[in-house]
């Protein structure tokens, strides 16, 4: 069991998301705890303001430093196995292996800014670490948090039913997930691969695996420089990599069976 305590301006952005589909089967099996806190209950006016103009001018506004820390420190319990996070796009790049990382602890503060930022002295005060989800602007650190509670919480044992689902998903081993199929086996002309109609398991499995990675090569080719790769599937690859030359686009379709 994982435990989520989001610290945000905005609570009713996490309604739905916690309602629906493997999240909200999750928190209604108890395998995954969330609970939301309004930052403004922690303001020490009566307007509950959370937000002041930057000091040294400029536009927009900052996000005050009392009520910040104050709902950190309501709701940190300083004990092992938990983790303060600020969703900032100042901090480390989200990737499935800092998911794993995540999923380790027991307690994940997520602490979602606004506006231009937060006051420097909340990060200097009451943060473990900053986490990013892309080089882009949002509006605010929510979706950022609903991201990293989707990502992390499937991790978590029995959330998804199928013990083997996290594994073969894309970025799991450093590659993209291999091509899937369904119903009917034939759709404006294209047909499912045979292979996967065979009945042989260790057949299908060589072939999702080799898939995965000619579909890596395809499209993330930088994820391969850290994937763990065998002796053959590393012999593959450079054939791959021979047969398609400097550009990536050139390599043709192949064929259900067929080696490079």
């Amino acid at each position: 069991m994982i435990q989520f305590e989001v610290l945000t301006l905005f609570p009713e952005m996490f309604e739905s998301f916690l309602k629906t589909s493997i999240i909200g089967r999750a928190v209604a099996s108890g395998k995954v705890q969330v609970q939301i806190h309004n930052i403004r209950d922690y303001a020490l006016d009566k307007h509950r303001t959370a937000d002041d103009v930057p000091y040294g001018g400029g536009s927009g506004m900052v996000m005050k430093p009392e009520p910040m820390v104050r709902a950190i420190q309501a709701v940190a319990t300083g004990t092992d196995g938990e983790r303060v996070l600020l969703l900032s796009p100042q901090g480390r790049p989200f990737r499935q292996e800092v998911a794993r990382e995540l999923a380790r602890f027991k307690r994940l503060i997520l602490v979602c800014g606004r506006y231009e930022g937060v006051d420097e002295r909340v990060r200097e005060i009451a943060m473990d670490e900053e986490i990013s989800i892309g080089d882009y602007v949002l509006t605010g650190g929510e979706l950022a948090a609903m991201i990293i509670i989707d990502a992390t919480a499937r991790l978590v044992p029995g959330v998804l039913g199928d013990t083997y689902s996290p594994v073969e998903e894309s970025f799991s081993e450093g590659l993209l997930e291999y091509p899937q199929y369904t119903r009917p086996r034939e759709f404006m002309g294209r047909k499912v691969p045979a292979v996967l109609l065979s009945g042989d398991h260790q057949k299908v499995a060589r072939w999702r695996r080799k898939r995965a990675i000619e579909q890596t090569f395809r499209k993330r080719r930088d994820l391969l420089d850290t994937a763990k790769l065998s002796e053959e599937e590393c012999s593959w690859l450079a054939r791959l990599r021979q047969k398609a030359g400097e550009f990536p686009e050139s390599l043709k379709e192949i064929e259900d069976g067929e080696e490079p």
